[in-house]
């Protein structure tokens, strides 16, 4: 029995080696970049990570297609609904032969969460490789095929998540969750404002700055399915940071004239591959500045000099 006891325990113990490592493999996150710098990754510096990424894709698709699509996911805390997202979004997006990569924009800093920062800063890494993105939220799964994530016209963004389309928000000038954008467009809007922090209201500046840059927001046409079933709303019912302090609400109800991807500032401190389920997908870990002269409200938890700390 002794004996036999033993041999089980090493049998149990080669089993769960053999599991680490194979779990190692899987869902790596092996460093790409500077580790534990405070340097701001600039484009240049971008170039040769995402030349890495592109020759690790299966067939160099993306080095060969007309046109190629980075998925910006501005993300926080959002594990349960990446595990979903990345295998969905492959899959559909393979059968409509679009060549894209999958950058999760993982804020680290202890601000509020800033949707419209994060897309600038994924802009930023991308764009000199991808010539147009997808503004992606990360709980909206597209169903219906019809769904062409294709680049954009002339005329300006093209936004999938239409209002007629969209579970939950049908409002006109509605151009959040999912929008695809060229980046010569992005670019010459000076990206989105850097002054939403918290939820809420980024899109609705950016519709602003899409009709004042003499764009116009295209979206698809002739889908057969409704709001109730062309895509699945994954959201978990965790509490939005619906909070506002100091003057936020009465700033961010104006078009912002004074920032963007012009006045960014922010730190890369590591970048990551990630594999799901096979998938493999880039990690930027995002260390977003504020200024607290001009937006207090990027964190609410007291007072400016609470915010100052977190500097």
């Amino acid at each position: 029995m002794a004996k036999t006891g033993i041999a089980t325990i090493n049998w149990l113990f080669i089993c769960g080696l053999a599991f680490c490592l194979g779990g190692a493999v899987v869902l790596s996150l092996l460093p790409m970049g500077p580790i534990g710098t405070d340097c701001i990754c600039p484009l240049s510096g971008a170039k040769p990570i995402i030349g890495d990424i592109l020759k690790e894709a299966p067939a160099n698709q993306h080095l060969q297609a007309a046109h190629n699509m980075a998925v910006l996911v501005p993300f926080r805390d959002r594990f349960e609904e990446l595990l979903q997202f990345v295998p969905h979004l492959t899959k559909f997006l393979a059968r409509q032969g679009v060549a894209h990569h999958i950058f999760v924009l993982n804020q680290i800093d202890r601000y509020r969460f800033n949707r419209a920062s994060l897309i600038n800063v994924g802009f930023r890494f991308t764009s000199a490789v991808y010539d147009y993105i997808a503004m992606h939220d990360v709980d909206l799964l597209p169903l219906n095929d019809e769904l062409r994530y294709e680049y954009p016209s002339d005329a300006g963004p093209l936004h999938i998540a239409a209002p007629e389309l969209h579970p939950k928000y049908h409002y006109e000038n509605f151009v959040g969750g999912i929008l695809l954008v060229r980046t010569d467009h992005f670019e010459a809007m000076n990206g989105m404002s850097n002054r939403y922090w918290g939820w809420g209201l980024e899109d609705d500046e950016f519709y602003v700055r899409i009709r004042d840059q003499g764009l116009r927001v295209t979206r698809p046409r002739n889908i057969t399915t409704s709001k109730n079933d062309t895509f699945s709303h994954i959201h978990y019912h965790r509490k939005r940071d619906t909070q506002k302090c100091f003057n936020q609400k009465e700033v961010t109800r104006k078009r912002d004239r004074k920032t963007g991807l012009k006045t960014l500032k922010y730190r890369i401190p590591s970048v990551h591959a990630m594999s799901i389920d096979g998938i493999n997908i880039t990690i930027l870990n995002i260390i977003l500045e504020c200024d607290i002269n001009e937006t207090p409200w990027c964190d609410c938890s007291g007072t400016q000099s609470s915010a100052a700390s977190n500097n």
